[in-house]
């Protein structure tokens, strides 16, 4: 399991390649190109001519200059060849660094790179233009020292955090890399059998996805595109372009295999008939759709507050702080990382609906009353915009795709049903021993393990909080103690047809929801409309606390609850059409995960975040609950790329962090 660079950076980018070397002056040559932007970083590349050895300082300053008496300012110093403190420098040739991280001041000038072998001149490069950089929208930052939610990266602030001989030398990519944990964010090592992580789709009763016989036991869409209904005018959703952007990616390095081929498809989110969340009934006993109730409001409940006039003034008071209008709407949909820091300078993260309006004065029981979200979540509220997408798609033959699309990558570098219980860091060596044992096996056994210099921590904090760590800061630790996860239990059934989209009002795709408790949502097929044969429909989606109870029911008591209630959604068909097949996944008792999602409570996504940024013991964590949108496939990816440049940083690896940055999160990123 040692993975060279580029599987760290599966189908991220292809590694910038060496320039061109200059003539050979001085026994240090610098390679171009000779350019550089105030106030960025950049790498240097340098050739030797000759052995040299001892401290190597490079400077920058006139290029008639031949004394470090003579510098506009230092870049870095280091031992090389065969001093005694050369050791340092033991991933280069003979102790000789060929890469080296700048830092161009803010109010650069023009002038040469120089390198000094103690006082004495051994290299010079051809003159610098020095330019300001071009202006971006980014203002943000990456670790603390700065704004602490600032606009996702900013990588000149991040290395500004360092001690300067933590990154003047660039680090060799002859390093071993481990990667714990085998979902979107991860996919190396795996402790269950199978790639993905919380990405599952089941296919029923033993067919394959070609049959169409399945549904989605974790995600199962993603939001493309607003409407204003008033103009008719769309925009897109921009942060789930990067799905869209690693899909076309995955389809070119496995065009030769059409089995690996992934299509978006469209999921319908919104139909006329699905069922709605009310006590109503119509006279056959069954649950009134959308339209219906839209239409006849008697259909729907009305509203039942003690005090009727003061819920409707806090009502107003929440959307006033946390309603959506066509600008913010619009304002989430392009950048969700700037809306991310206004939720932290408004202090959204730091109060709860029901909080927020006890501030405000609202009794108790109002505040209770009016919340549409739990004591404890805060007012982040991007869900809501993704909720109000009027386009999703979907992935033909299942989401278990996306993942699948991986296995001839990483092939013959993972580690299936491997189940890891500690990382140690061992000082002197500066690696990481990986611990771990067969899933399933003995846990008495003695633990095998693999050595790693650094390693991608994919694996959620509820389940790290039970293995052997380096001791972490007080802000991480905390951070893999303390955050919050929700639960979630998903139920999907076979019927011997499609009956839903031949009842009288018939239900083609859609979401909806019933009064039925523990029922939640429910989610009818968007492909094959009106195909003939058997169909396939998420039956009941519920989370948190309802979750929990319903996975200590039986199994068979559970599923016989739920069949009960499509009786009643539906009528007598749903009995007649049974075929007694099923799938239930509890999220909270799957072992590899112990929960469904990151859920963080008030505060915590804005004290820990800056934790995640900061690396510790040569280890990055990454994972939805690292990201900005908790939940969301966007947001392990997201991390993923975030990870990603973050080691590159550390290392020194600038030029190969901009590759990456210009691929992936170009439209959003400052480096």
């Amino acid at each position: 399991m040692f993975l060279p660079l580029p599987a760290v950076l599966v189908a991220l980018s292809t590694l910038c390649k060496h320039a061109a070397g200059t003539p050979a002056i001085f026994p240090v040559v610098f390679e171009p190109p000779f350019d550089a932007e105030n106030g960025k970083i950049r790498n240097i590349k340098v050739q030797y001519t000759e052995e040299i050895s001892g401290a190597l300082t490079i400077a920058f300053g006139p290029c008639n200059s031949t004394s470090l008496e003579n510098i506009h300012y230092q870049v870095g110093m280091t031992y090389i060849g065969n001093h005694e403190l050369a050791h340092n420098n033991h991933d280069y040739d003979h102790n000789r660094p060929t890469k080296f991280v700048w830092k161009v001041p803010k109010d650069g000038v023009d002038g040469c790179l120089l390198a000094f072998s103690g006082s004495h001149l051994v290299g010079r490069s051809e003159k610098f233009t020095v330019t300001d950089a071009p202006e971006k929208r980014s203002t943000g930052t990456f670790v603390k020292g700065t704004h602490p939610m600032g606009r996702w990266f900013d990588s000149t602030e991040y290395l500004k955090q360092k001690q300067p001989e933590e990154v003047f030398v660039a680090r060799a990519k002859t390093k071993r890399f481990g990667i714990l944990g085998a979902g979107i964010s991860g996919l190396f090592t795996a402790s269950s059998n199978r790639l993905g992580g919380r990405i599952r789709t089941t296919y029923l009763n033993g067919s394959s996805p070609d049959e169409y016989q399945y549904h989605e036991l974790g995600p199962m869409k993603l939001p493309t595109t607003h409407r204003d209904d008033e103009t008719g005018e769309t925009f897109p959703i921009m942060d789930h372009r990067l799905i869209s952007q690693l899909v076309d990616v995955l389809n070119e390095l496995n065009k030769g295999d059409p089995s690996l081929a992934i299509e978006f498809i469209p999921f319908l989110q919104n139909a006329a008939n699905t069922p709605v969340a009310t006590s109503r009934r119509r006279p056959d006993g069954t649950v009134p759709g959308k339209a219906e109730a839209a239409a006849n409001p008697s259909l729907s409940d009305a509203p039942d507050f003690s005090d009727p006039s003061l819920a409707k003034l806090a009502l107003d008071t929440l959307d006033r702080i946390n309603g959506f209008d066509k600008t913010r709407i619009q304002a989430y949909a392009k950048d969700v990382f700037r809306a991310h820091v206004e939720a932290v300078d408004d202090g959204s993260f730091r109060v709860s609906e029901a909080h927020f309006l006890r501030q405000s004065g609202f009794d108790l029981n109002t505040a209770d009353e009016v919340a549409s979200t739990a004591q404890w979540r805060p007012l982040w509220a991007f869900e809501k915009v993704y909720s109000m997408a009027s386009e999703w798609v979907t992935i033909d033959k299942g989401m278990n795709r996306l993942p699948q699309a991986f296995a001839p990558l990483v092939e013959g570098r993972i580690k299936l049903n491997t189940k890891v219980h500690g990382v140690k860091y061992n000082k002197e060596s500066e690696t990481l021993t990986v611990k771990h044992r067969p899933t399933g096996g003995d846990p008495k056994q003695a633990s095998d393990t693999d050595e790693f210099d650094y390693i991608f921590n994919s694996v959620p904090f509820n389940l790290l909080r039970f293995w052997e760590l380096p001791p972490h800061s007080s802000l991480m630790r905390r951070a893999i103690d303390r955050l919050e996860y929700d639960s979630a239990v998903r139920v999907v059934i076979q019927y011997k047809e499609r009956f839903w989209e031949h009842l009288d009002r018939p239900i083609i795709g859609g979401c909806g929801a019933v009064n039925i408790h523990g029922i939640g949502e429910i989610c009818y097929p968007s492909h094959g409309i009106n195909a003939t044969g058997p169909g396939v429909l998420l039956a009941s989606y519920t989370t948190w606390s309802d979750a929990r109870t319903a996975c200590a029911m039986p199994e068979a008591e559970h599923i016989a609850y739920i069949q009960r209630a499509m009786v009643e959604i539906h009528g007598p068909i749903a009995d007649e059409m049974w075929t007694g097949n099923y799938e239930r996944h509890c999220w909270g008792d799957d072992e590899h995960h112990a929960g469904s999602v990151a859920a963080p409570g008030v505060a915590q996504q804005e004290l820990y975040m800056p934790a995640y940024w900061d690396t510790e013991f040569n280890t990055v964590y990454i994972g939805e609950h690292t990201g900005f949108t908790n939940a969301w496939i966007f947001s392990a990816l997201e991390s993923s790329v975030r990870g990603s440049l973050q080691m590159l940083l550390d290392m020194g690896l600038v030029d190969e962090a901009k590759e990456v940055t210009r691929k992936w999160m170009g439209w959003w990123i400052k480096l």
